[in-house]
């Protein structure tokens, strides 16, 4: 029988208590595997041992903390909805303040995981720990934190590297955020010399702080990808078109393409194991440079024309493994300058109907048997409607078959704060998404593992505020 979950309680009395647990379990699982290697482990002492797993998945997120919406997917794909799992947390360096654990507490939250490790390895010789080495292989999914990802870089050759490539052969995965974030594509801009700015890179795509580590990780549906974080925060689509042409130029990808990935902050991209990604939380793009750059060059600004730009919003699938041909705008640099507003703009090409289809709510829907009926609607679904009073429910009925994840996400407008509940058959709360503040966008996942077809509601609440500005929600179901 599913248990029901509860509804939002005061946020800040949860959180004390999970930085109560959080703190209990450091203190008694906090070991030091020499003196430079550091091991905490949060959750169950023991680890799962399982015959096979159904991954591989990763999540890509564009800064250094974990999303629980991106890891919870990960973790129902690779466990296969049933039984739990094992995660490993990479550092290479231990947090100023607060938690010394922040990735592996927010891991413990997340349905499905059975204990998460966090090693802390500041020497490249970390990297042929045996401890590290025997968690990691008994592990599902690794999440490198944020950093430095030139420490990452130093990794390369080490049993460590194949430890983790064999988490991702054994249908498990990776992950990251920010430096994490770059060191899991196969061409790793590896800040080794120091940061660059997209100013800098614009105006010499060969300055000392550009350099790339390449023959690391090789992850399925992935070749030829640059990753870049912060990316609208700190203006990077510059430097990434930089770092997609000298890739070009210096034949550090095959068949003369290079694709960058870049993901804001706050944002996650969750790669399946058919190569189908989906955005979280904020935007991300896809930046291919398919021809030579027109001048990169040392001490040389760059020219580079017609490079093809992806824009995913949340809820936006993008298939790495048949990349598209359409949907795109084009951006260039010339000179050294980069066209005006390169985060947004109108699809040069048009990819045809859209698969999926869109309902929005009509009231009267505040209930499952007033629900809004979306389970003939193929995948994905886009639901929308309004939050019209403080007390306002809307629910969608959806068809979910054995096996079968449904991933939700839901960008909600800075008028009010909803919340997002996904009820089974009998109306009990079998997974929910209660971000804090007006405009949070929230996202879960479900796997059924029931037989047969089910009929579940998705409920988007208002928990503060209401008005006429819409939100919208992309269920996909995979």
């Amino acid at each position: 029988m599913a248990r029901s979950l509860p509804r939002r309680v005061p946020r800040r009395a949860a959180a004390a208590a999970l930085v109560v647990t959080a703190l209990t379990a450091s203190l008694v699982s906090q070991q030091p595997a020499h003196a430079a290697a550091q091991r905490v482990r949060l959750g169950n002492a023991a680890d799962v041992d399982r015959a096979s797993w159904s991954g591989p998945a990763f999540t890509m997120n564009g800064a250094g903390a974990v999303v629980p919406a991106t890891l919870s997917r990960a973790v129902d794909a690779i466990r296969g909805g049933t039984g739990s799992l094992d995660v490993v947390v990479l550092a290479g360096s231990a947090p100023t303040s607060g938690s010394a654990t922040p990735e592996c507490d927010t891991a413990m939250t997340v349905t499905g995981v059975n204990s998460c490790t966090t090693w802390t390895l500041s020497t490249a010789a970390d990297g042929n720990d045996s401890q590290v080495d025997s968690d990691v292989r008994k592990a599902e999914f690794v999440y490198f934190a944020g950093g430095d990802q030139c420490r990452y870089a130093a990794w390369k050759g080490t049993a460590l590297e194949a430890s983790v490539e064999s988490v991702v052969a054994k249908g498990g995965g990776s992950g990251g955020g920010s430096a994490g974030h770059h060191v899991n594509s196969p061409v790793v801009y590896d800040a080794c010399n120091g940061s660059v700015t997209s100013a800098e890179a614009l105006a010499d795509p060969y300055d000392r702080a550009i350099t790339f580590t390449t023959g690391l990780f090789q992850w399925p549906d992935y070749a030829g990808v640059i990753n870049d974080s912060h990316f609208v925060t700190r203006d990077r689509m510059g430097r990434t078109m930089a770092f997609v042409a000298r890739a070009v130029k210096d034949g550090l990808v095959t068949g003369g393409a290079a694709w960058g990935v870049g993901v804001e902050e706050g944002g996650s991209l969750f790669i399946d194991r058919d190569g189908t990604a989906t955005e979280y939380g904020k935007d991300a793009y896809v930046v291919l440079g398919d021809h030579q750059p027109e001048q990169a060059a040392p001490r040389k600004p760059l020219t580079y024309s017609g490079v093809k730009i992806w824009r995913l919003a949340p809820g936006t699938a993008f298939d790495f493994r048949h990349r598209p041909t359409c949907g795109y705008y084009l951006r260039s640099v010339v000179g050294g300058v980069l066209d005006a507003d390169p985060y947004s703009g109108t699809p040069v090409t048009d990819c045809g109907s859209p698969t999926g289809s869109a309902l929005t709510e009509s009231e009267p829907n505040d209930t499952r048997d007033t629900a809004d009926d979306a389970t003939a609607l193929p995948s994905p679904k886009v639901l929308t409607g309004t939050m019209k009073s403080a007390t306002d429910r809307d629910h969608f009925a959806v068809g979910l078959a054995s096996g079968r994840t449904a991933a939700v996400s839901c960008a909600v407008p800075a008028a009010y704060d909803a919340d997002l509940y996904w009820l089974d058959s009998a109306g009990r709360t079998v997974a929910r998404s209660v971000n804090d503040g007006a405009g949070a966008d929230e996202a879960l996942s479900f796997t059924r593992t029931a037989s047969g077809t089910g009929t579940y509601y998705l409920d988007v609440e208002a928990y503060s505020g209401y008005g006429t500005a819409p939100y919208s929600c992309t269920v996909t179901d995979a």
